[in-house]
């Protein structure tokens, strides 16, 4: 089973986390999240313990404990959400708003944008 373990202390390595664990059961991997460019920990880590009843075991008496003067999160890990960038997908315009502005002749299309509808230098016929 894999344990999501939050609000670590950035001083934390993988083999603190994995000594922690280790007093309620087998743990067959621990693993503290470091950041890809600085290589500082984002407090928090994975842990994978052989059995379910080793893992429920630990996450009760872990959750909530202090470690390192900081309370610590464990529970059980969940899958991560598709599109796991951390980002939500944002349209800003493309080519879904219509009008806005037109370069040279006219905009003969109604609103949209900032410029809603106007061009520079030639005919308006949408817009405010």
């Amino acid at each position: 089973m894999n344990i999501y373990a939050g609000n670590l202390s950035w001083n934390l390595k993988d083999q603190d986390l994995q000594n922690l664990f280790a007093q309620h059961g087998e743990v067959t991997s621990a693993k503290i999240v470091t950041d890809k460019f600085t290589g500082r920990s984002k407090g928090f880590g994975f842990v994978e313990m052989a059995t379910a009843e080793q893992a429920n075991a630990a996450i009760a008496a872990l959750n909530g404990t202090e470690l390192d003067g900081r309370n610590i999160v464990v529970n059980e890990s969940r899958p991560k959400e598709e599109g796991g960038d951390g980002f939500k997908k944002r349209s800003f315009g493309g080519n879904s708003g219509g009008g806005g502005f037109k370069k040279g002749g006219y905009n003969k299309g109604g609103g949209g944008g900032y410029g809603g509808g106007r061009d520079r230098g030639g005919y308006n016929s949408g817009g405010y």
